[in-house]
């Protein structure tokens, strides 16, 4: 299968550059796949599960939280808020953050910001343990 040069970096530096046959990963309007040839294209990303294949054929998975993703002729950037690969994720972590969030939605009496962020923290949370599992 034809590849494309991918990097994806988060704010902390750069996490993976190199050559892959495929990339896919939640954008803000559903799930994305971006392949060799793909046109030029840009789009906010999403909380959700990412894949990517190496040139080898081999298999990637990540939790990404957020970002943008652009392929611009024929080389695609990910430029994601958190991007975890699924051996470095703490489900430990992960377990505690969710038992939190639910904590926090269970007892009620929030704010509409306060919600709003405990929700988010309840997706983070399910995203990575999605990914570890």
């Amino acid at each position: 299968m034809k590849t494309f040069p991918l990097q994806i970096g988060t704010p902390d530096g750069l996490l993976f550059k190199g050559e892959v046959e495929r990339v896919v990963c939640r954008s803000i309007t559903g799930d994305l796949a971006v392949l060799a040839g793909h046109c030029n294209f840009c789009t906010a990303l999403g909380m959700g599960e990412a894949h990517v294949v190496l040139e080898d054929g081999t298999s990637r998975e990540a939790a990404c939280i957020g970002g943008m993703l652009s392929m611009m002729d024929g080389e695609c950037s990910l430029l994601a808020t958190t991007w975890e690969w699924k051996e470095d994720i703490d489900a430990e972590r992960a377990s505690k953050a969710k038992e939190r969030a639910e904590s926090m939605l269970a007892k009620g009496g929030l704010t509409d910001r306060e919600y709003k962020i405990a929700e988010a923290k309840l997706h983070r949370a399910l995203v990575r343990l999605s990914v570890k599992s």
